[in-house]
């Protein structure tokens, strides 16, 4: 039996992951091996438990086959510091060691119209990020605000943070990169900065050395501002884009906005061990909490992605993939991908649509 962690957050993780609840619930009652276990995580938890990531959620997290994450953050509670509801990611991701995220941009040729680019440039379009989440800027130490010691604005107020990354950090995730590209179209794309950074210098060095034991995948440098461009201009360029966890968080932003909406797309983040981490690329979104409008896709594909990965359940995922394109085929569209031809619907209908899907694809 699985044992799957459920965080639902906040703002709008409350609403999206309750309808990726159902589809579980749905997929158990049929046969899927596996039990839910909710815990609070985020502002919920601070209100609850005194702290965003509470020892009995993380003992949770950590004893799951899987985990299927919200949102967190509430701007209320912003000046707490180490306390902030949005740091229990960073403690589950450096808690768990989760330090590798893929995120993968389909989208159907029949649905390229829901995209912001020409449906020409984005029908068909399938990539892969692998991104880097354990080191780079937002971990490197020493870190701050002090008094600027030197320079044009000496004795004015200062923040400084640390990139920084290590050999074995990027050569970890340069072997999942080659191994994603491998099982692909073969071609794998280093997003860096190498030009101006010595950590992309480094980065640089080590992608290529570890690129000389997959001869069979294309490898490519290409510097990350040239890589956004791409992302709008040529997204079928891409296979396989590997980056550090600073370019990487902008990049997949840029491109999960490709599919119409940031609530269409969902990420997965893996250890070592190989426990996954499954969250939609959004935020809590408390501007549209509780007004049933948030669309709940992402965090669905958050299942097929946890099925596919986690759970051995390849069979399964490909149902909720299908279910999904289905629903959206059908016209069907939440606030964010409205269009003047299509019924706009709340995020429970939605999620119920989906659900009515799967059930007439297993029945």
């Amino acid at each position: 039996m699985k044992k799957i962690a459920i965080l639902p957050g906040d703002g709008i993780g409350i609403e999206i992951v309750a309808q990726s609840v159902k589809v579980l619930q749905t997929l158990i009652a049929r046969g899927l091996e596996a039990e839910l276990h909710e815990a609070p995580v985020g502002a919920t938890a601070y209100l609850q438990c005194g702290h965003p990531l509470p020892e009995s959620t993380f003992a949770l997290a950590k004893a799951a086959d899987a985990i299927l994450f919200g949102a967190v953050g509430d701007a209320r509670y912003d000046h707490l510091g180490p306390l902030r509801p949005d740091s229990a990611i960073g403690g589950l991701r450096q808690g768990l060691g989760l330090f590798s995220s893929l995120r993968q941009i389909q989208i159907d040729s029949d649905l390229a119209a829901m995209s912001p680019l020409r449906a020409e440039l984005v029908s068909g379009l399938d990539v892969v990020i692998v991104r880097e989440l354990g080191g780079d800027v937002y971990f490197g130490k020493p870190r701050g605000q002090r008094t600027a010691a030197d320079g044009p604005f000496l004795g004015e107020a200062e923040g400084f943070d640390t990139m920084r990354y290590a050999d074995g950090e990027v050569r970890r995730i340069a072997h999942i990169a080659f191994k994603v590209a491998r099982s692909r179209g073969r071609r794998l794309c280093s997003a860096d900065k190498a030009n101006v950074l010595e950590t992309s210098r480094l980065w640089r060095r080590v992608v290529s050395e570890v690129g000389q034991e997959y001869p069979d995948v294309e490898l490519t440098h290409v510097f990350a501002d040239n890589v956004a461009m791409r992302l709008v201009t040529q997204p079928k360029y891409f296979d396989v884009i590997v980056t550090a966890n600073l370019f990487g968080d902008i990049l997949s932003d840029v491109a999960s906005v490709l599919t119409g909406s940031v609530g269409l797309p969902a990420s997965a983040m893996f250890n070592e061990a190989g426990l996954g981490l499954y969250e939609p690329g959004h935020g809590s979104a408390f501007d549209i909490a509780g007004k049933d409008v948030a669309n709940p896709i992402a965090s669905i594909r958050c299942v097929a992605l946890m099925l596919r990965h986690s759970l051995a359940r390849t069979d399964l995922a490909t149902r909720v993939e299908s279910a999904i394109n289905k629903v959206l085929k059908s016209g069907l569209r939440t606030a964010d991908i409205y269009q003047p031809h299509t019924r706009k619907v709340g995020t429970a209908e939605m999620g119920a649509s989906i659900v009515d899907a799967i059930e007439g694809d297993l029945a």
